[in-house]
């Protein structure tokens, strides 16, 4: 009897002591941590929610896909009594020094270590606090949660707040950082560096987690994914927590556009709302567009800004797919590689008889000559595996009469 609850004693113990160590506490370790994901209608940004604090509260930020950490308003939450401020000069400092300019924030003479939030939708930056706290993400099941311990971010001043949808604390960094979500998830859980997005324009999700996430998408999806390469930006060294692919060539309808400008690294965004081509490409894409859509009797009408390029609904006739318009493809890696566009992701019904292109001009010498703008990931399976540096990305789930709006978390589980 007693050697036998000693042996017990002693694995309980060693069961306390990992779980303090991983820094890491749940409830129930799940198969995938998930957020809930909803879209702005007025401003078209996307908004998540997380848990953060003691006692845990609530609060709403912008999702950026390739912010490099999470920024909040800290003066205008409840304070929390597990909130620390990192020293400078200290080695929780030294990981924010992905980048030049947090690099500069362990070598300043202040006493804490600075980093400088960026909201990315305005432009506008300025320094902030780096901070630890407790951060609390739901599992796929209700009544489950994770708590992530010493989770590292940056205070904000609130006039940074501005332009951003209301009600929200920040901005919810996704990039390819040491402390972005995504990065601090898997250092405190142990698990593969990847997530997966699936936005609509209602309701979607963010997964993080080890495995296959087929209890949440479905096998069938999850196997469907091509893959891409990641690729970095050259001559753009702000820009390195973002994540970028090579698209190699676009066809319109199967026709290969003659393009002379060069396409580079291609971002993927969900600060910018519809995808933005550098003016020279911009110009090829919409005249053959223009004259695939009249090859299938699609009539032009006056452009209703922003858009460029705009048609008469009437007679347009319905898919799974949406609009039956022209498919545009981006050839990636190789030809057998496409990521294709079809009526849904690329037609905006602006009235009810006008649907406008969902692709403008972004002007001339930007950073990145395609940005693929939040409308053209929308009901997409995106899987970031940023240890590998490979994209996973599925068709348009409405082939398959389905969307990233039917992935409905269950209530959060302290609520």
């Amino acid at each position: 009897m007693f050697p036998f609850m000693a042996s017990l004693i002693q694995f309980l113990l060693l069961i306390l002591y990992l779980t303090r160590k991983s820094q890491a506490l749940s409830f129930h370790l799940p198969n995938a941590l998930v957020l809930p994901i909803t879209k702005d209608v007025t401003t078209l940004q996307y908004v998540t929610r997380i848990h953060h604090g003691t006692p845990l509260v609530s609060i709403n930020l912008v999702v950026d896909l390739g912010g490099p950490f999470i920024w909040t308003d800290c003066s205008s939450t409840q304070v929390s009594s597990s909130s620390r401020l990192i020293p400078n000069r200290s080695i929780k400092c030294s990981r924010t020094k992905a980048h030049d300019f947090e690099s500069k924030s362990c070598r300043s003479s202040t006493q804490t270590c600075e980093l400088f939030p960026e909201n990315r939708v305005t432009r506008m930056s300025t320094r902030g606090d780096l901070v630890e706290d407790i951060v609390a993400v739901q599992s796929k099941a209700a009544g489950s949660i994770t708590t992530v311990n010493d989770f590292l971010f940056s205070c904000g001043p609130t006039f940074l707040l501005h332009g951003l949808v209301g009600g929200t604390k920040g901005m919810l960094g996704l990039g390819r950082t040491r402390i972005s979500l995504p990065s601090q998830i898997s250092t405190a859980l142990n698990t593969a560096q990847k997530f997966t997005i699936c936005l609509s324009s209602s309701d979607g999700i963010i997964a993080f987690g080890e495995g296959p996430n087929d209890s949440i998408f479905g096998t069938e999806i999850s196997r469907s994914l091509m893959y891409t390469p990641l690729v970095t930006n050259p001559g753009d060294e702000y820009s390195i927590q973002d994540y970028f692919i090579g698209i190699k060539s676009i066809k319109i309808n199967g026709k290969l556009l003659s393009l002379k400008a060069s396409f580079g690294a291609s971002k993927l965004s969900t600060i910018v709302a519809y995808t933005t081509m550098e003016s020279t490409i911009y110009g090829t894409f919409i005249r053959a567009y223009v004259k695939a859509a009249s090859s299938m009797n699609m009539t032009r009408v006056a452009s209703v800004a922003p858009f460029g390029l705009c048609f008469n609904s009437k007679g347009i006739d319905n898919t799974h797919e949406g609009p039956k318009v022209p498919i545009i493809e981006l050839v990636l890696q190789r030809e057998t590689v496409m990521w294709r566009i079809f009526g849904r992701n690329s037609m905006v019904q602006v009235s009810k008889e006008v649907m406008c292109l969902g692709f403008l001009d972004g002007g001339l010498n930007p950073k990145a000559s395609i940005v693929l703008g939040g409308y053209q990931l929308e009901d997409m399976l995106l899987q970031f595996e940023m240890g590998t540096s490979m994209l996973g990305f599925s068709q348009s789930l409405l082939k398959r009469q389905t969307t990233c709006s039917n992935f409905k978390l269950d209530s959060w589980a302290g609520e």
